[in-house]
């Protein structure tokens, strides 16, 4: 049960728990319902949404004691999430204060506002309002630290999660200001609900020096009036702000949008500025959503010391200036309109700094703090999103998919790969055979012709394609039987589906794999040779007898031949060391035994899967091989660097064993590796991008790597696609 404003109320407060509880149940819908009764004050008879249940009048003392039987009445409600901000209860303090350690169900509260140096009375209500709750959640390290100091509350009682974000496609800017209509504007923002604590005067003072710089500067006000100060003052303060206006002569440099703008839309403006301003006037607004909102979108961003803006911005994010001091700002806009490199950079690395803060991962946070509130009586159960190939769309070009992207946008710089486009066949072929959606026929037919591209003349394939289509010298550099392995298994593939796709399509594979199958015979790469054999099976799986079977069972008993000699009772592998897609070889092990019977084939599987699984499961989920050192036998392994072709790999093979030997630990290790995409791994941070639908490069030491690269959206797609088969 969240106590909140909620919209159609408008309230920065509403808006959150709105967009907090969208969250959580787009993750975690299997897991729990949410209900909400929404604070009103006085007759205000809005019309609410389904998920609103009840109203509290918060000026009314008998409402909150009728509020407490309801909870204690209804069984199904188990925690109560309150959204504390002190002008919501100020009219019955101690009728709230009653109710709540009146509640014997477990209350969550979330301190919006948090001041320091209280004075008695109100340090008072704190402790008192702390002590009938069982966990208090702030947004910021700052608040959290003012309440363990300046209020004495535990340390421990108190958790930081931060004000949520959302994520946003980072739409081009050029494209944004021509839809707008400001393709020649330097554009500077602000947003919210207008009240004089904004401080919007600051800025049209800064604006005349500012505009004889830049004469193409325009600076958006966005948002309505607040509706309590509407309710109390009118429109007196817009009203000042136009006349101020007129006084500087400024009314091609200020637009003001008089609205609640829808989020979309929202979102747009934000992206397409250049220069967001934050000038609030209140040393102790603890946080603020159109801050954090702004960083979303990457702007740069001049603020005001709140303790939010002093905890997030540094001189590589932003730029803060003292209160109310017109030349500060003026020198910081100046600064960085002047410095077109500087705000790139500063927009780049501001995004990085508040990923972590996307409504996601809030939801995260908020589910395991709810698990912990119940003694683990919530069983978290994250919710499969749709499957979604926008961004894998977006990245493949006439030619092929791009390697890199830089955030979620294509660099064309980085080329084109032999693995990529093989995986990427793989997963599209996987989607194909699973939707029957023909339009992806075509993408199919894109990435086997750039396989085509690669073969050589001696049957052997290239990897690496720069942008205007030529070979590169880094196919002299590194070894390549490891591409070669890759495209033999996506040629084998795609030969399994012949009774399915083109008879075209069929027959030009298999002309690739005969070519290139004459060389293969020739490597002795563990994972080339693993590559080999599963695309064998594949390609000969309705094939009673075929001569590629015996260049499979060659390539099987040299892997057994390497598992005998590196594996003892500590170590069952086949290397003295755990390096990338390592559940590929017990993989390419179980193919050979369903293919060939052989029982020495199926044990080495068996015994490699779970000693593998062995090392990257643990009490947190999972936790594949580093990138950044490998896993030597006899050594520790390293805990970042985690990326996320290895976990799909994982759930792949996974589901390969489930499906052999129906052993039920098998499709529940699948699970847990999955969620490892939605925020079940040691950063508690989500890897894959509902928004884009793209997939980060990987889990770092402290961050989550932003770039949505080919290797990455392929990796996730088709451990997505695996996990359609095993859903409930």
């Amino acid at each position: 049960m969240f106590i909140t404003s909620f919209p159609p109320r408008v309230c920065g407060i509403a808006t959150y728990s709105q967009d907090l509880i969208k969250s959580l149940m787009n993750q975690f819908d299997h897991s729990f319902s949410i209900r909400v009764c929404a604070l009103e004050s006085g007759d205000c008879n809005y019309s609410y949404p389904d998920e609103v249940s009840h109203v509290l009048n918060t000026s009314v003392a008998a409402e909150y004691e009728k509020l407490a039987q309801m909870i204690h009445d209804q069984k199904q409600i188990k925690i109560i999430v309150v959204q504390h901000e002190f002008g919501f209860f100020k009219d019955q303090e101690q009728a709230f204060l009653k109710f709540l350690e009146s509640l014997s169900k477990p209350v969550f509260i979330v301190f919006h506002t948090v001041l320091p140096h209280p004075d008695e009375s109100l340090k008072i209500k704190i402790v008192r309002i702390a002590a009938a709750c069982e966990s208090v959640v702030v947004m910021t390290h700052t608040s959290a630290g003012i309440l363990a100091n300046d209020y004495q509350l535990p340390p421990e009682k108190i958790s930081v999660i931060a004000h949520g974000t959302h994520l946003v496609p980072h739409l081009s800017k050029r494209h944004l200001k021509s839809k707008y209509g400001l393709r020649e504007r330097k554009v500077l923002t602000t947003f919210g609900l207008l009240s004089s604590g904004k401080s919007i005067e600051t800025t049209l003072e800064a604006l005349p020096a500012i505009v004889n710089r830049f004469p193409n500067v325009l600076f958006l006000i966005l948002g309505k009036t607040h509706p309590e100060v509407k309710k109390n003052q009118g429109e007196m303060y817009r009203e000042s702000l136009q006349h101020m206006v007129e006084k500087y002569s400024l009314q091609n440099h200020v637009l003001f949008i008089n609205d609640f703008l829808p989020l979309p839309i929202l979102l747009e403006y934000l992206q397409l500025t250049d220069i967001y301003l934050f000038t609030t006037n209140d040393p102790n607004q603890a946080v603020s959503g159109t801050f954090v909102y702004a960083m979303s979108c990457a702007c740069p961003i001049i603020s005001t010391p709140i303790p939010h803006a002093r905890e997030v911005l540094t001189k590589d994010t932003g730029i803060i200036f003292d209160f109310r001091n017109t030349q500060q700002l003026t020198d910081g806009v100046i600064r960085l309109l002047n410095d077109n490199p500087l705000r790139r950079s500063m927009s780049t690395n501001t995004l990085e700094k508040i990923v972590s803060t996307s409504w996601e991962n809030s939801a995260v946070a908020h589910a395991m703090l709810f698990k912990k509130m119940t003694r683990a009586k919530i069983s978290l159960h994250y919710k499969l999103p749709a499957i979604n190939l926008d961004h894998l769309k977006k990245m493949t070009t006439q030619t092929g998919i791009i390697q890199f992207s830089k955030i979620n946008q294509p660099d064309l710089s980085s080329g084109y790969t032999l693995d990529d486009n093989a995986r990427a066949m793989i997963a599209f072929c996987m989607y194909f055979n699973l939707t029957g959606n023909k339009r992806v026929i075509y993408d199919i037919q894109k990435y086997l012709g750039f396989i085509k591209r690669c073969l050589q003349p001696n049957g052997t394939f290239l990897n690496y394609m720069d942008k205007d289509h030529g070979f590169t010298g880094q196919n002299e550099a590194v070894n390549l039987d490891d591409a070669n392995g890759r495209a033999i298994c996506a040629l084998g593939y795609i030969g399994s589906l012949k009774d399915l796709l083109p008879g075209a399509l069929i027959s030009e594979a298999e002309t690739m794999i005969e070519r290139s199958l004459l060389r293969i015979g020739m490597v002795h790469s563990t994972r080339a040779m693993a590559f080999t054999i599963k695309g064998l099976f594949y390609y000969t799986i309705d094939k009673k007898s075929s001569p590629h079977r015996i260049l499979l069972t060659t390539f099987a008993d040299r892997l057994v031949q390497m598992y005998r000699h590196e594996s003892n009772p500590a170590w069952r592998w086949f290397e003295g060391y755990l390096t990338y897609a390592n559940s590929l070889l017990p993989e390419a092990m179980l193919y050979a035994w369903l293919v060939t019977g052989e029982t020495v084939y199926k044990e080495v599987a068996r015994s490699s899967f779970d000693f593998l699984l062995s090392q990257i499961f643990n009490e947190n989920g999972i936790e594949v091989i580093s990138n950044k050192n490998w896993l030597h036998r006899g050594e520790v392994a390293g805990h970042f660097g985690e990326q996320p072709i290895d976990v799909a790999c994982t759930i792949m093979t996974l589901g390969q064993f489930y499906d052999a030997f129906k052993d039920e630990d098998y499709r529940v290790k699948m699970e847990t590796a999955f969620n490892w995409f939605f925020g079940n791994n040691r950063l508690h941070q989500i890897i894959y991008n509902p928004c884009t639908g793209g997939c980060y490069d990987g889990l770092e030491e402290t961050h989550v790597n932003l770039n949505q690269g080919a290797e990455s959206a392929i990796s996730y797609l088709m451990a997505r696609l695996t996990m359609e088969k095993y859903k409930s």
